[in-house]
């Protein structure tokens, strides 16, 4: 039999009142998470938030006269023993390729999400299709890479429409880099690419959550990226086919998988060209092993 008291709890920021009567010591033990809370039955002490001081109104207090106390510290703005605020580590992994050679932009990625080491999907769209002439990648956190990018969609629409002219690969991901600067340093995790084909022919830019923005030939991002780079490395030269240049990322990004634990599931291809992006093929890693040993043997 549970040895259970009441502890009222007194009203929450906007006034809501919560009252909780007949509440177990084991069952509150067994809601709050043992790394976030601290009980102790011989003092009586504030129940109140670790993130600050408390405020009127809305520190918890126990019972008087049950000698139940406890503390309970947020765990999403937890801090460490010397009192420094330590934010949350987003754990991710991912392999995506961008480059250019004289037939345009090829796009490769593969499509495993992680959350540690945890594979939370296997069929992730990592590449965004902005408009018919632009594609953005992504790396990083997947919420914030889809949230800006779709963002970035609308903002290259409402230019389209004021200018009658599509937007340049250049001023894209401008826009991006602008949008995402603001918010430096409160927690955004991105890393994409920008790809497309304008006036000035094909266009490839780099844009982090930092509001870096780098334009170059050859990007590759992600934790399996080094991989990737070796295999570019070795194989990519300017005058290449499409169907050479095509193979040469889908070999970079099979590799990475191969050797990334937190890469993997299918490989995505695209090719931007003067005409807009085509979707050139989407193929499981496992078949791409299969392929390669038998060419290999």
């Amino acid at each position: 039999m549970l040895f259970q008291e009441s502890i009222n709890i007194p009203s929450i920021g906007d006034g809501s009142c919560l009252l909780i009567t007949t509440v177990s010591k084991m069952a509150l033990a067994s809601v709050l998470r043992s790394d976030c809370a601290d009980f102790s039955f011989d003092n009586r002490q504030t129940f109140a938030s670790d993130c600050g001081p408390a405020q009127s109104g809305l520190g918890f207090e126990s019972t008087p006269g049950d000698s139940l106390s406890f503390t309970v510290r947020n765990p999403l703005c937890a801090r460490d023993d010397d009192d420094v605020e330590r934010k949350i580590e987003f754990l991710h992994g991912t392999t995506t390729l961008a480059f250019k050679f004289q037939h345009g932009v090829i796009v490769a990625v593969d499509s495993r999400a992680t959350a540690g080491s945890y594979i939370a999907s296997q069929t992730v769209k990592k590449v965004i299709e902005i408009n018919p002439y632009l594609l953005g990648t992504m790396a990083g956190g997947a919420a914030d890479c889809s949230f800006w990018e779709r963002l970035l969609a609308r903002q290259c629409r409402i230019y389209e429409l004021r200018n009658k002219e599509r937007i340049s690969v250049a001023a894209a991901s401008k826009l991006l880099a602008n949008m995402v600067y603001q918010y430096k340093g409160m927690g955004l995790s991105m890393g994409t690419m920008v790809c497309g084909w304008d006036k000035r022919g094909p266009g490839l830019y780099y844009v982090d959550s930092e509001g870096n923005r780098v334009c170059g030939d050859l990007f590759a991002v992600g934790s399996g990226s080094m991989y990737a780079y070796g295999v570019m490395d070795s194989g990519l030269r300017q005058d290449l086919t499409v169907d050479e240049a095509c193979e040469l990322g889908r070999r970079a990004i099979y590799q990475a998988t191969y050797r990334d634990a937190y890469s993997g599931g299918q490989v995505n291809l695209y090719h931007v060209h003067s005409e807009g992006w085509t979707r050139v093929s989407q193929e499981d890693v496992l078949m791409l092993h299969h392929k390669y040993k038998d060419q290999a043997q």
